[in-house]
């Protein structure tokens, strides 16, 4: 959403207000100070081992207080997090209408992934403005019976995100930056890998655990470096299987920056994260998803990832196809981004606009 809150910033005739509802503390912080974004509003909600009933619960509490003081004439919500949800039915409750930025992404599985397919459907029945980041989205959204008069298709917003970083990366400096390229420095191949999906929580990642140290067994010559994730749920059991593995590098999770800079040095990417299933392609990175599916087929159907969900063998083999056959790498890697141009947030305040005048 930074690229989006930083294009309504640049209008005077809008009063842009930022809430955050601090779901992921640490996370959150550092994305807010690497795009220069001060929140109006903080509900710091973000509690040990806090669980869905909880944050859902104090999201629609906290945001009743705002909507009682501020009355916008939209919210903007982003994507299938629990906060945007939340915040998606707080905003009904209070009359306010609500546009739904990255809509219409499906699986058609509402524990696939666990919550987030509940929670981007459930969004999409509350807004009143769907912004589909691909076309596939849009007949989604259509298939579900929403007004073709409330889709605009715009590309997503993580690749303006992603372009406007890449220009800055030069800029800046900081010791956890510095550290991570000394970390990097030498010439072996980097499969960066990141987890945290709820669905592969418990066999899951323990599967993951397995592939991940017989890659490395397998090919001593290259780095496998990991940020783990801050939930327990990752943290015990890769802390466990993988902290004796030498060539292998468990490391906090990075600021958004320092993410950049590795995913740009990696050669491979293991993931099950949606943000960076399109954001690397973007940077010539092959992507193999851990999940077992995606709401985001675009990517599966250009080639740019492959799905190889929890399985072992799956995992282990598809990594060295991409490690010992240079043509499929080059291949894979060549291929056409199918999220976007980097201009999504233009599109999307420019709606935004031309319904405000017509409105008001």
């Amino acid at each position: 959403m930074a690229p989006v809150i930083k294009e309504f910033q640049k209008l005077e005739q809008v009063d842009t207000k930022v809430c955050i509802t601090a779901q992921h503390r640490q996370m959150l912080d550092q994305v807010l100070t690497f795009f220069g974004i001060i929140p109006d509003y903080d509900l710091n909600l973000m509690k040990p081992r806090q669980n869905l009933y909880d944050l859902t619960a104090d999201i629609l509490i906290g945001l009743k207080q705002i909507f009682e003081n501020y009355k916008p004439d939209i919210v903007l919500v982003h994507g299938d997090t629990t906060t945007s949800f939340a915040a998606s039915l707080a905003s009904f409750y209070a009359g306010v209408k609500v546009a739904h930025v990255e809509a219409g992404l499906r699986t058609n599985n509402k524990w696939s992934p666990f919550p987030e397919e509940i929670n981007r459907n459930l969004t999409s029945k509350v807004a009143d403005i769907h912004f589909a980041p691909t076309q596939r989205s849009k007949e989604n959204l259509l298939s579900e019976n929403i007004c073709l008069d409330n889709i605009v298709v715009t590309g997503n917003t993580v690749i303006d995100a992603l372009f406007d970083s890449i220009n800055r990366l030069n800029s800046v400096e900081s010791e956890e930056l510095m550290q991570i390229k000394q970390l990097a420095s030498n010439n072996k191949k980097i499969i960066l890998v990141t987890g945290h999906r709820r669905e592969n929580f418990g066999d899951g990642f323990l599967n993951i655990c397995h592939a991940l140290k017989e890659i490395a067994t397998r090919n001593p010559n290259l780095e496998i470096i990991y940020p783990v994730h801050l939930n327990p749920n990752v943290q015990e059991p890769v802390f466990k299987f993988l902290s004796r593995t030498p060539n292998i590098k468990l490391i906090h999770p990075l600021s958004y920056e320092s993410f950049l800079w590795l995913m740009n040095r990696a050669y491979i990417i293991l993931t099950d994260s949606g943000g960076v299933q399109e954001e690397a392609p973007s940077l010539g990175k092959p992507v193999l998803v851990m999940r077992d599916t995606t709401e985001r087929p675009e990517a599966v159907e250009a080639g740019t990832v492959i799905l190889v969900g929890t399985d072992i063998e799956k995992i282990t083999t598809e990594v060295q196809k991409l490690i010992n056959d240079e043509d499929t790498y080059s291949k894979m890697s060549a291929l056409h981004n199918p999220y976007g141009d980097g201009k999504a947030s233009k599109r999307i305040v420019d709606f935004i606009l031309n319904n405000i005048r017509n409105e008001y």
